[in-house]
């Protein structure tokens, strides 16, 4: 489970390239499931929460830029 500190560290592209990683092994991971060759259930759940955790850390940065109106 990654850690918040470690998250809020990164840069905009490092937590778009994580993101990227973790939805391609929470699809894997799926297909594991479903195929019944999934041994570490609990994994879902860990990359489900930090795909949860690296786009709130988005959307609060999001919030947090000045708008260019």
């Amino acid at each position: 489970m990654t850690k918040i500190v470690d998250i809020r560290a990164k840069s905009a592209d490092e937590l778009q390239a994580q993101l990227l990683d973790l939805r391609k092994e929470q699809f894997n991971l799926r297909f594991q499931r479903a195929t019944g060759q999934l041994e570490a259930t609990g994994r879902i759940r860990v990359v489900r929460r930090d795909i949860a955790k690296i786009k709130t850390i988005q959307a609060e940065r999001k919030r947090a830029a000045p708008t260019s109106n």
